[in-house]
Order: C-alpha cells, then sequence, then structure tokens
C-alpha cells in the first residue's frame, strides 16, 4: 500500500533504460479526481536542479493530474536545455493523458550535471502510462530508488479515507526537506490551499528535521495530491496528524536506510528557550563530524555533544547544560556527571537529551554516524 491506496490513484513505474543496470528508473503517478488539488514544497538550496523550477510553477496554480519521476540523474546544473527537457517531460505525460502539461510535475534524481538521455525517457513515459493500475504503487516506489537500499513506503487510514505515501533518500540529507522526493495522496476532499498548510506544518517537524550529513540537494520535493474520490470533507486536525505521520514514517525509514550508516540518532534537545533553539541545537550537534564518529566507535563522548552546542547562540548557560546517552546522564551542569560505563552503546538506535535549561521548548533532529562505508559510497559514486 502506497500512493495508491487512496482511491482515484493509479501508478506505474518501469525500467526505461536511464539507468545503465536494468533496474526501474520511471515512475507515474496520476490523479483521476474528481479533484485536483495540490500542494508541494521544495528544496531550500539556491541551486535548484530543472524539474523543481518547473514544478514549482506548476504547483502556483494548485492543481496536478500527475506526477512522473525519475531516477538515474538529477537534471540539475544543465542549463536552459535541462529546463526544456523538463517542459518535454511534462509535455509527453500530457499527451499520453490527453491532459495539460501545466498540471504535471516533474521530479528527478541522480547525479548532478548530466542531461537525461529524452528519447530513452520520453518512450519511457509512453510505456509506463500503459502500465497504471491501482497495483503500481510498490513498482513506483522502486523506480525513484537511487543509492536506495529498500523502496520507502506509508499509509495511514482516517476517518472514511486514506493517506499514502513514498519517497526516496539515502544521502545528502538535510533541511531544507533533506534529500528526497516525495509523493503523499489521500483520497479525501481538500482545498490546495488546505493542502498547503498541512503539508508546510508536517514537513517542517519530519523531513526538515532530518540531518544525515548536512548537505542539501538540488532536487528536494514533496509533494501532496488529493482526489477527493472518497467524498469525505475530513476534520483537519485529524487529517493533519496522518500526514504527520505518513511523513514521519517515511522520515525514519530514509534515517535508517542512510548510506553507510550503522547508528541511527536521535537527538532530544529539552528544556530550551524557544523551539527555533532547540532545533538549531540539534542540527549543530547533528553535524558533528567528531561526535558521528564516536557513535560510530560507541565512544559515549559526550564533551564533543558540549562543543557542539556551543557552536550555537541559542539561549543556555555552560554550567547548567546536561547531557544524556541513553538515558544515561553521563553530563551534569556542564562536567561529569554519572559513570559513562554504563551507557549500553551497542543498539542500533542511539538516543541523545541534551536539557539546556532555558525554558519548556524542545525539539529532536535525527542524524546517523559516521562510517567507512560512507565514505566509500560517495567517494566515486560519479565514476
Amino acid at each position: 500500500m502506497s500512493v495508491t491506496a487512496p482511491l482515484g490513484f493509479r501508478a506505474a513505474g518501469i525500467a526505461a533504460g536511464i539507468k545503465s543496470g536494468g533496474a526501474r528508473d520511471l515512475a507515474l503517478v496520476v490523479n483521476d479526481g474528481p479533484s485536483r488539488a495540490a500542494a508541494g514544497v521544495f528544496t531550500a538550496n539556491r541551486v535548484k536542479a530543472a524539474p523543481v523550477l518547473w514544478s514549482q510553477q506548476v504547483l502556483a496554480g494548485g492543481r496536478l493530474r500527475a506526477v512522473v519521476l525519475n531516477s538515474g540523474g538529477a537534471n540539475a546544473c544543465t542549463g536552459p536545455e535541462g529546463f526544456q527537457d523538463t517542459h518535454a517531460t511534462a509535455e509527453k505525460v500530457a499527451e499520453v493523458l490527453e491532459d495539460s502539461a501545466g498540471e504535471v510535475a516533474v521530479c528527478s534524481t541522480g547525479l548532478i550535471g548530466e542531461r537525461l538521455p529524452m528519447d530513452v525517457l520520453l518512450a519511457g513515459v509512453e510505456t509506463v502510462a500503459t502500465q497504471l493500475s491501482r497495483d503500481g504503487g510498490l513498482a513506483a516506489a522502486d523506480a525513484i530508488r537511487t543509492t536506495d537500499t529498500v523502496s520507502k513506503i506509508s499509509f495511514r487510514r482516517g476517518s472514511g479515507y486514506m493517506v499514502g505515501g513514498m519517497a526516496k533518500g539515502a544521502g545528502m540529507l538535510a533541511p531544507s526537506l533533506a534529500t528526497m522526493l516525495c509523493v503523499i495522496t489521500t483520497d479525501a476532499d481538500l482545498t490546495s490551499e488546505e493542502l498547503d498548510a498541512v503539508l508546510r506544518r508536517a514537513t517542517a517537524r519530519t523531513f526538515d528535521r532530518l540531518d544525515t550529513d548536512g548537505c542539501m540537494s538540488t532536487n528536494d520535493t514533496v509533494l501532496l495530491l488529493s482526489s477527493g474520490a472518497a467524498g469525505v470533507k475530513p476534520d483537519l486536525a485529524e487529517f493533519e496528524q496522518k500526514v504527520h505521520e505518513v511523513c514521519a514514517d517515511l522520515a525514519r525509514q530514509l534515517l535508517v536506510d542512510a548510506e553507510g550508516a550503522s547508528k541511527a540518532i536521535a537527538i532530544e534537545v529539552v528544556g530550551a528557550d524557544s523551539e527555533d533553539d532547540a532545533v538549531k541545537v540539534g542540527r549543530a550537534v547533528s553535524r558533528s563530524n567528531l561526535l558521528k564518529c564516536a557513535i560510530h566507535g560507541e565512544d559515549p563522548n559526550w564533551g564533543r555533544v558540549l562543543a557542539a552546542v556551543g557552536t550555537t547562540d541559542a539561549v543556555f548557560e555552560p554550567e547548567r547544560l546536561n547531557v544524556a546517552i541513553n538515558g544515561i546522564w553521563i553530563c551534569r551542569g556542564g562536567a561529569v556527571g554519572d559513570d559513562r560505563s554504563k551507557v549500553d552503546m551497542r543498539p542500533r538506535d542511539v538516543t541523545i537529551t541534551i536539557d539546556l535549561s532555558a525554558g519548556p521548548h524542545t525539539a529532536t533532529v535525527h542524524t546517523t554516524d559516521l562510517t567507512a562505508e560512507y565514505v566509500h559510497e560517495n567517494s566515486a559514486y560519479s565514476s
């Protein structure tokens, strides 16, 4: 159950030949309505891929009939020709669906700086359209993988409606959005404005707090589409909770599949003067390569946590900082706390709790350890 769990959606994924190895590399998700309301959030990177620029323009209208996604090439930093390729892709989807290119979002993922093989891609659009079905969600999720080892899907059932989603991402995971392509669907009946508000709040506390390597992608895209096929106008609070749950589930799947990772690290910041401070501190700690190496070596080195906290402008007093790793408060009052030998570092999941003792606010940022496998994966990515 994925993007086709809600009524009104069909999907497919095929091996079009964009990737050299013969794996699936082209997906299509189609909204059969009756509604076409949609919303999207995109990377905050100033260097944006052509599909992001195109899809941002399309989403200004608040409607989507389809999303076409390819792996095997990011179509980023490809100049005006790359944008023309994106436009041609949307036009081809519109042709096979007998619809408007102005309601077709385009997403791409893969190596930056190379044009896509358009003859192969456009022929693939014709083929993938013939395979659209309610059972095609899993194939679509598989087709958008790059270095992902598994497909990532999720769904939740609301009061008379469904929310489903698929995502890809295993490297360059950092705000804003984390590096990812994600399509979320629902058969609830909502306006594009309602979808936009819900999506922005959900991504802000899920994908935006996933930071495995501090590297922001050029292609991040999260789309939320409503078919309205269930005929249900949902309670907005419940609907937002369901979307949040799907986003959180997918974000967790991205985290545990991060390139080379052996530990999933939750950095809980409590006692902050503001939520922004809590996020700021969590993000600084998540990007400490020294700490990430220590966690990989199962060394509860709390000094590296404090050093990272101290690089921020968050409100705190150094002599009031407390740090726990997996429930053991090994730093109290900015100094030595409980015996660090009590910390069990063997589990895959590691929780670092940082108490700023400065207020009532909290936030959690998620990261991974730094491993030789991560370096190996990214040392020869383009060759």
